[in-house]
């Protein structure tokens, strides 16, 4: 029976993953797979025991992922045993008894506000077609707060110009509203008066394209977005996810609250949207120690 490929209809189909979680499970699963073959053990889920996954986790660790790391391919491991178990292929999930190391917190990385505004409103990115969509992209990107994967799925119907909202579809196909300001508005309206200009074909309707009417594909967004941050930013990271982070983090300075945050985010809980309240903490603690005379 090929397990793999019953596990891959239930990602899409049942849990409603994006393409991206999916190759991402399935990549992990192989690598696990892989460690089991090289210490000459069954790859045959019936015969998988804790021992081996906990000898996994180690040789992880020995090569240096992080714990971040770990833990993702652990949490697929659990999905893909808890799928066995639900189609009765096995008896006994083999995570049970695993006990993962702990996660070392680390803040978002996130760009300053001086940073963003002379991104956006200094910085040349030239008046043609090109320029004018990279400004574009990166601009919602860091308005809305959206995924790239979001970005790349939006479509010329998703974004209402009359009534100035974005419709954005998250993660298992959980749609959400997201309101643009008037002066991106202007933005918008030039960047599609040119894309439909520059192409005299496009396809399926797509709201951001390539330079030749394709829909964009994740490289390629994460070029731009790394290329116009290296300009203005020192910062390790520079992927179109810093810009979510950074939406959130510059939102939550300014005095929004975590709960209308969540919503914009398109989080489950808020659980996952208080990461942002320690950059703001920290922020905080800054200005205390250089203001107050006893600090």
């Amino acid at each position: 029976m090929n397990y793999k490929e019953s596990f891959l209809q239930y990602l899409m189909i049942e849990k409603r993953y994006s393409p991206h979680t999916v190759r991402s499970y399935l990549n992990d699963l192989g690598q696990f797979e892989v460690f089991l073959h090289d210490a000459g053990n069954s790859d045959n889920p019936s015969e998988v025991t804790s021992h081996d996954i906990r000898a996994w986790i180690v040789s992880m660790l020995d090569a240096e992922y992080s714990t971040v790391s770990v833990h993702r391919k652990i949490s697929c491991l659990r999905v893909y045993f808890r799928f066995l178990r639900k189609e009765e292929i096995i008896k006994n999930d083999p995570l049970q008894k695993v006990v993962l190391p702990k996660r070392k917190k680390t803040l978002p990385v996130f760009i300053e506000e001086k940073a963003m505004s002379k991104l956006l409103d200094d910085i040349s990115f030239g008046e043609d077609f090109a320029g004018i969509r990279n400004k574009t992209i990166i601009e919602m990107l860091y308005l809305t707060g959206m995924r790239r994967s979001e970005l790349i799925g939006l479509k010329d119907g998703d974004v209402d110009m009359a009534d100035a909202t974005v419709k954005v579809t998250g993660k298992r196909n959980k749609q959400r509203i997201i309101p643009l300001v008037k002066p991106f508005m202007k933005n918008l309206d030039t960047y599609i008066k040119m894309r439909d200009t520059h192409q005299d074909t496009r396809n399926d309707d797509w709201f951001f394209v390539t330079d030749k009417g394709n829909k964009l594909y994740d490289k390629y967004v994460y070029n731009i977005v790394k290329g116009y941050l290296s300009v203005v930013t020192t910062a390790d990271r520079k992927s179109p996810h810093i810009l979510r982070h950074t939406f959130a983090t510059h939102m939550l300075n300014n005095g929004a609250d975590l709960n209308s945050i969540k919503e914009l985010l398109g989080h489950a809980n808020l659980s996952a949207t208080q990461v942002y309240t320690h950059n703001t903490f920290e922020k905080l603690k800054k200005v205390y120690k250089q203001a107050h005379p006893r600090a």
